[in-house]
């Protein structure tokens, strides 16, 4: 069974024997340098349905795997910016059309360029698969439905991975964030456990042991029978969902990747203001 995460020694050791994709919000830190051998994918361009405001599609995810040389046995390893985010959406989306080859590089982008490992702004090119997605796994995504048929419910765990100051309604979003919502609050219901809570100063995930102390303080814990990750965009969320399902190992866990700004903008869906769930 392929390791969900992988180190950046890991890597180097092993460059040949995987894929590497650097997905980021934009490639423009890509063109600059990147590990050899690895491709990039546009978060925004090439990960999202700009039309629909959704996850790609079956067949988009089917023809850029098909572009990247990518088969179903093929290793995939992702990495990039902003602690891995991005890359943690694309590991989630990988998981959800099936691919169960891949991994996640510890620390990303950042750690490998500060251990002064070797970059290159050669862009590879690989033959084309037939690849094509055998499975969806419809259990690892929330929508908006699901999320209101569970409020309430003792069983249910709902994390807010946004900042306090997003959760509480001081702020709406980041500063600087185009996606935004008409209000500001949090689900009701939801624990504030910001994403930036699980990583360490090199940006690599702190133990499990830390982890399982800072989710079980707040109630998340495997007791619960559903535990569902929301932040603005999704892409936050996928962080904590990496770290739930995959570093302690909790067996149902789901992205709700409309998150704020779909829960934000629905006409009378419930929120709260405030620290309190």
């Amino acid at each position: 069974m392929t390791d969900a995460l992988v180190s950046t020694q890991w890597v180097a050791d092993n460059l040949d024997n995987v894929r590497l994709i650097e997905v980021d919000v934009d490639t423009s830190q890509y063109e600059s340098g990147h590990i050899t051998g690895a491709v990039a994918f546009n978060w925004q361009s090439q990960l999202q349905d700009q039309v629909l405001r959704d996850i790609i599609s079956k067949d988009d995810f089917q023809t850029l795997m098909q572009q990247a040389g990518v088969d179903k046995n093929t290793h995939v390893v992702l990495y990039g910016d902003n602690n891995n985010w991005f890359a943690a959406y694309a590991f989630w989306l990988f998981k959800y059309y099936g691919h169960e080859n891949v991994s996640l590089m510890d620390g990303g982008r950042k750690k490998w360029v500060d251990e002064g490992r070797p970059t290159t702004t050669d862009v590879p090119s690989y033959p084309a698969t037939s690849y094509t997605v055998e499975q969806v796994n419809e259990e690892l995504r929330a929508d908006r439905d699901y999320v209101k048929q569970h409020l309430g419910q003792t069983s249910f765990g709902l994390v807010d991975v946004r900042s306090p100051a997003e959760y509480v309604g001081d702020i709406i979003a980041p500063p600087g964030m185009t996606e935004t919502a008409q209000r500001a609050g949090h689900i009701p219901g939801a624990a504030n456990i910001p994403w930036s809570q699980a990583v360490a100063e090199d940006g690599t995930f702190k133990s499990k042991e830390d982890l399982e102390a800072l989710y079980g303080g707040k109630g998340i814990n495997p007791d619960k029978s559903e535990i569902v990750a929301y932040c603005r965009i999704g892409e936050r969320s996928s962080h904590s969902w990496f770290v739930l399902k995959y570093i302690l190992g909790y067996d149902k866990v789901r992205n709700y990747d409309g998150s704020w700004t779909e829960w934000g903008n629905l006409i009378g869906n419930p929120i709260k203001k405030g620290d309190q769930p």
